[in-house]
C-alpha cells in the first residue's frame, strides 16, 4: 500500500525566528514558569486548581486544556479528513506502533527505571529512604501490617503505606511508560513534517487501547496490586485532549471550505492559525511549570536522578522505532510519527492517575512531573533529528516496491 503524503508537506518551514529558535523560547519558557511558580506562588496555585476532578485527584487541568485546544486544532483543521481514511490502511505503520507502544516500551521502561532507581541511583537517592502513599483502593489493613514492599503507617490520623522512595519513584516511571503520547505528538508530528492524517489515526487507536491495556499493565509492572482502571482520567483525557480539537477541526474546516472557499482557507484563514501552536505550546509550559515550579526547585538532585532514566527510555525508544521503521521500508512521512509516538509519553493521564493511586505529594507523582520537564526539549531535539535523516527513507512511492 502507498502511503498519504501530506498536501501542506513541504510548506512547513520554520521560516520566522519565533520558530527556527523554538528550542531556546521552550528553554526561556520553562524559566520563566519556575520563576512564576516561586514568585507568584498564590497565582499558580488557584490557577492550578482550576480543574475538573475525579475521586479528590485533579483529572483534567482548565487552563491546560484552553492552552491544549489552540496547540492541536491549527493542526486538526489542516488535515484532510478524506486522508485519514486512507492513512488508517497503511498497515504496516500501525501494527509498528502497536508493537512498539504496547509490546516494548512497558517493559523497557521497567526495565531501565529499575537499573537507575533500584540499583545504580539508589544509594543516590537514599537507601532507607521512604515515602508515603495512598493506600490501594479497597484496601483496609491494620496498622504494621505489611503490603507488597509496605508497611501500614498511620500519619495525622490517616493510614498511609510506608514504601521505600525509590519503588515510588519506579512507579511513577511505569504509569509514563504505559501511557503513550494521544495529544501533543501530533504536534512533533507536524514539526517533523509528518504524514499528519496517519498520525490521527494511530492517536485515536492508541487512546482506545489505553483503555484496555493501561490498567492491566500498570496492574502487572507496579506488582502492588491490581491497579485500578483510571476509566474517568482516560475519557475525561481522550475527550478534552483529542476529541474536542478533532471534532471541532473536522466541521470547522467543512464549513469555512463551503463558505469561504479553499483558496481563502488556505492564504487568509490558515496563515492566521499559523503562530497559534507554537504560542499555545510556549503558554502550556509556563502554566505547567509555574504549577510544579516549588517541587522542582525542591529536588533538583532528585529531578536528575529521575530525569536520566526517562532520558534513555525516550531515546531508545525512538531509535528502535525508526530503525524499524526504516527496516520496514516505510517512506520518512510515515516512519517520524512512528517514532515519535512511541518516543513520547501522554504526560497529562500519568501525573493524574499518580495522583490518585498514590497522592499528589508522592514521589511517583514527582516522577511523572520529571516526564514533563524533559518532554518537550527532548521531542524538539527528535524533530530535529528527524528532519535531518529524511533522506535515510525512500520516496513514498517507491516505498512498498522493494520487499522486506
Amino acid at each position: 500500500m502507498s502511503a498519504i503524503k501530506c498536501k501542506d508537506q513541504d510548506t512547513r518551514r520554520m521560516s520566522s525566528p519565533f520558530e527556527r529558535y523554538l528550542t531556546l523560547w521552550v528553554a526561556l519558557c520553562i524559566v520563566a514558569g519556575i520563576l512564576l511558580g516561586r514568585l507568584a506562588p498564590g497565582l499558580a496555585v488557584r490557577l492550578d486548581g482550576m480543574a475538573i476532578f475525579v475521586d479528590g485527584a485533579p483529572i483534567v487541568s482548565i487552563p491546560i486544556a484552553v492552552c491544549l485546544f489552540f496547540m492541536m486544532y491549527p493542526i486538526m483543521v489542516k488535515i484532510d479528513f478524506d486522508s485519514v481514511v486512507k492513512a488508517g490502511k497503511s498497515g504496516k505503520p500501525v501494527l509498528l506502533t502497536l508493537f512498539i507502544n504496547w509490546c516494548v516500551k512497558p517493559f523497557t521502561m521497567y526495565a531501565i527505571a529499575l537499573l537507575f532507581l533500584g540499583v545504580l541511583f539508589r544509594g543516590l537517592i537514599g537507601p532507607e529512604a521512604t515515602d508515603l502513599v495512598k493506600m490501594p483502593f479497597g484496601l483496609d489493613l491494620p496498622v504494621g501490617a505489611t503490603h507488597g514492599t509496605g508497611t501500614v503507617v498511620l500519619h495525622d490520623g490517616v493510614k498511609l503505606l510506608e514504601v521505600p522512595l525509590w519503588r515510588s519513584y519506579l512507579a511513577g516511571c511505569i504509569l509514563l511508560g504505559i501511557a503513550p503520547c494521544t495529544a501533543m505528538v501530533l504536534v512533533w508530528g507536524y514539526l517533523a513534517r509528518g504524514n499528519d492524517g496517519l498520525t490521527l489515526v494511530m492517536v485515536a487507536i492508541n487512546s482506545l487501547t489505553m483503555l484496555v491495556l493501561y490498567g492491566v499493565l500498570g496492574g502487572f509492572l507496579l506488582g502492588v496490586g491490581r491497579l485500578p482502571v483510571p476509566w474517568q482520567a482516560l475519557l475525561l483525557s481522550i475527550a478534552i485532549y483529542v476529541a474536542l480539537p478533532l471534532v471541532t477541526g473536522c466541521f470547522s474546516r467543512r464549513w469555512i471550505l463551503a463558505v469561504k472557499g479553499e483558496q481563502w482557507f488556505k492564504e487568509r484563514f490558515l496563515q492566521f492559525l499559523t503562530p497559534v501552536t507554537i504560542i499555545a505550546l510556549l503558554t502550556t509550559l509556563v502554566l505547567l511549570f509555574s504549577f510544579k515550579g516549588e517541587v522542582i526547585a525542591a529536588h533538583p538532585l532528585t529531578i536528575a536522578w529521575i530525569a536520566i532514566p526517562l532520558f534513555i527510555q525516550t531515546m531508545t525508544i525512538f531509535g528502535l522505532s525508526y530503525w524499524l521503521a526504516r527496516v520496514l521500508r516505510l517512506p520518512y512521512a510515515d516512519a517520524a510519527p512512528v517514532a515519535m509516538i512511541g518516543a513520547s509519553n501522554h504526560f497529562e493521564v500519568a501525573i493524574a492517575t499518580a495522583a490518585m493511586l498514590f497522592g499528589l505529594s508522592s514521589g511517583a507523582a514527582l516522577a511523572t512531573v520529571v516526564g514533563v520537564l524533559i518532554e518537550v526539549p527532548v521531542m524538539l531535539w527528535l524533530v530535529a533529528i528527524c528532519r535531518r535523516t529524511q533522506d535515510w527513507f525512500k520516496p513514498a512511492g517507491q516505498a512498498d516496491t522493494s520487499s522486506v
